[in-house]
């Protein structure tokens, strides 16, 4: 179980109740959660860190709260999830950055730092990605970090585009790891 890591301008903590200010924060911020399901309520964002907390102990991964380097600001929040979306059982590279984080490349350093915990140590066969069709810095951050597109599907009673990476050298339209 990988609970810290560091890219080159971040810091990865394992997601945990300490956290809870900073992810009602984001969950209160009106463009983060555009694309996102909406604002959620204080109570709404403690379900949310309860579901993740659980899915770290049921499955040994799950999402990290990332924070600057240099000043230690919350950044945002990222990791790997079982989603069931299109119609399929899947595991899904999660991302979410506080608005003043934008434009930097810092969703596509999360993603590349994810990955090799998805690849490399969970041993994963591939990973989705998937966001709302009108979501084009999403999908760009998708593109950058391997993605390819594979479909639309209807998430939440809404049209998203999926993306999906394969592991290195790997085969498979599947990923393994299931737990």
């Amino acid at each position: 179980m990988i609970e810290t890591f560091r890219t080159d301008r971040l810091l990865a903590e394992r997601l945990g109740a300490a956290l809870l200010g900073d992810l009602r924060r984001m969950h209160q911020d009106s463009l983060v959660m555009a694309t996102l399901g909406g604002l959620r309520t204080e109570d709404e964002t403690l379900r949310w860190l309860r579901r993740d907390l659980d899915h770290w102990e049921r499955h040994g991964f799950g999402l990290w709260a990332f924070r600057d380097n240099r000043d230690g600001r919350f950044v945002g929040r990222a990791g790997l999830r079982h989603v069931h979306v299109g119609g399929a059982d899947e595991v899904e590279l999660a991302y979410a950055l506080m608005a003043e984080f934008w434009g930097r490349g810092l969703a596509t350093e999360m993603a590349g730092a994810i990955l090799t915990v998805a690849f490399e140590h969970l041993g994963l066969e591939d990973v989705v990605c998937f966001t709302l069709r009108t979501n084009l810095a999403s999908q760009r951050v998708m593109e950058k970090a391997g993605f390819a597109f594979e479909r639309d599907v209807i998430h939440a009673g809404l049209p998203h585009v999926l993306y999906r990476l394969a592991a290195p050298g790997g085969r498979s339209n599947r990923h393994r790891a299931r737990s």
